[in-house]
């Protein structure tokens, strides 16, 4: 709680609630059954953090998140909230948005490289095994050593063939590279492009910097992910999101803890990002989320059920909006003992019991206050949106894509000279010349490095600078034998 001069209001119980900007880093958790008011209490902590000029990424599962794009109405159920609120000064207004979308239909399309995506997160892209993530590591090892750039599904088709063809050639220094594998990898990688995977990976690739704008008003653009058909690959949605959170720790300066955040990023249904996760990986998401809290970014879950956040992520997550649980299941008991425990005691009421009782809209607040401790847990109602609830238009939604400062700028898709390229015209010079040898010449090597260099920004977008590509990967485990 803190006073309305430096506070987001976000409920009122008998005092309203305020988010503290300077602790938002310190991230949060909105939790809640189905049908509770999880999403417009999303909404509304969006629209505050726009407010006050902090940019906002938020992943719209459902479809429903689109509205805050346009003013609200009075309706009956808003009307009786504002006035029992007593929100005199209320008004109706919408938030700047950008809409993204993976497949490049619902807004300015997203792409990455095969580079920047990494093994590790490949690797669980393609459900691999320990073996198989092994090769593709040493894959990617090989091309970093070689100069060659993996940006699409392309390149790393390629570069697997060229890998397994000559398996004997690298044994020596990189160790056995199995056939088998090879095939496996090759195998999920057409399955990933059944998926999508050819519009999503490739150039250009996602500026961090497009995502941390203001408008003309110096309010925070809330950027809106199209989530709805890459929800129903799970796995792929929960990867995508992993590997934003990994690029923003990569690229932001440390900040400590800034007077606001940079970006705050809400993960919604995050039970993904965990479900089947490998303790390896559960340990790489913990220490990510921990430090990038000093990059000055805020990094808030939505889930129905506090048990499908691990604890050692749980217990990072200051801010904490809870709405109503289920207790039908010995889980559902769990859960609701749980969540009380993560509290700081009220003495006014039984926390437990409460959880169970909360109507539509009500929630168990506790935001972290000045000092970093936690507040008081208050059985509050959360603010109306400003913004509609619900989805606008389909009309509403392409004027918005049109008329945004980055129309057509992802749009079209760059295929430059890459691994694919230059390995193709590696392969076409050996059957021609078959004594040739099999690995690429030192002045090939030389040759691609005077490319690189004189596409230097560009290739360090795409496969990132030498050491700092391999030191995030070191970081995110993706590289055994730690950082270079």
């Amino acid at each position: 709680m803190s006073d309305s001069s430096s506070g987001l209001l976000i409920a009122k119980s008998d005092l309203p609630l305020y988010l503290l900007p300077a602790m938002s880093n310190r991230h949060g958790l909105i939790a809640g059954a189905t049908g509770t008011g999880k999403t417009v209490s999303l909404q509304v902590i969006a629209e505050q953090f726009s407010r006050i000029g902090v940019p906002v990424f938020m992943a719209d599962v459902k479809g429903d998140l689109s509205g805050i794009s346009q003013p609200g109405t009075e309706k009956p159920k808003i009307a009786e909230r504002i006035k029992h609120l007593d929100l005199k000064d209320f008004t109706f207004h919408g938030s700047p948005v950008t809409f993204w979308d993976v497949f490049g239909e619902q807004g300015h399309p997203i792409r990455a490289t095969i580079s920047e995506m990494g093994p590790l997160l490949l690797g669980r892209l393609l459900n691999l095994n320990d073996t198989q993530e092994g090769v593709l590591t040493m894959v990617f090892r090989i091309a970093d050593d070689n100069g060659l750039l993996l940006l699409d599904l392309k390149d790393l088709r390629e570069m697997l063939r060229h890998v397994g063809d000559n398996a004997s050639q690298y044994k020596t220094q990189y160790g056995n590279i199995s056939a088998a594998s090879v095939g496996a990898i090759q195998r999920g990688l057409l399955t990933l492009e059944e998926q999508g995977g050819t519009q999503f990976f490739g150039e250009p690739v996602l500026d961090l910097d497009d995502l941390m704008q203001t408008d003309g008003d110096g309010r925070g653009m809330v950027n809106i992910l199209a989530a709805d058909r890459l929800l129903l690959k799970p796995k792929i949605y929960a990867t995508f999101l992993l590997w934003m959170l990994a690029e923003l720790f990569e690229r932001l300066p440390e900040v400590g803890d800034p007077d606001k955040p940079k970006l705050v990023f809400f993960f919604d249904e995050a039970h993904l990002l965990f479900a089947d996760a490998p303790k390896p990986l559960l340990e790489k998401i913990e220490q990510v989320v921990r430090l990038v809290r000093s990059k000055g970014v805020g990094v808030y879950f939505i889930t129905q059920n506090p048990l499908d956040v691990p604890n050692i992520v749980l217990g990072q997550l200051g801010n904490r909006v809870q709405h109503a649980l289920r207790a039908f299941t010995p889980r559902d008991q769990e859960a609701v003992l749980a969540a009380a425990k993560t509290f700081r005691l009220n003495p006014a009421f039984k926390v437990e019991t409460a959880i169970t009782e909360l109507a539509v809209g009500e929630a168990l607040v506790s935001f972290l206050e000045v000092k970093g401790t936690p507040g008081i847990v208050q059985r509050a109602i959360v603010l109306p949106p400003h913004g509609q609830i619900g989805p606008i238009t389909p009309e509403q939604r392409q004027s918005i894509v049109k008329s945004s400062a980055l129309a057509g700028h992802y749009e079209a898709t760059v295929d430059r000279e890459s691994a694919y390229e230059h390995l193709r015209a590696r392969a076409d010079a050996a059957a021609q010349a078959p004594a040739e040898p099999a690995r690429l010449p030192r002045e090939k090597r030389s040759e691609t490095g005077k490319i690189i260099s004189a596409m230097a920004q560009s290739a360090m977008r795409a496969a990132g600078t030498q050491i700092g590509r391999q030191i995030m990967r070191g970081v995110l485990g993706s590289i055994f034998g730690g950082k270079r």
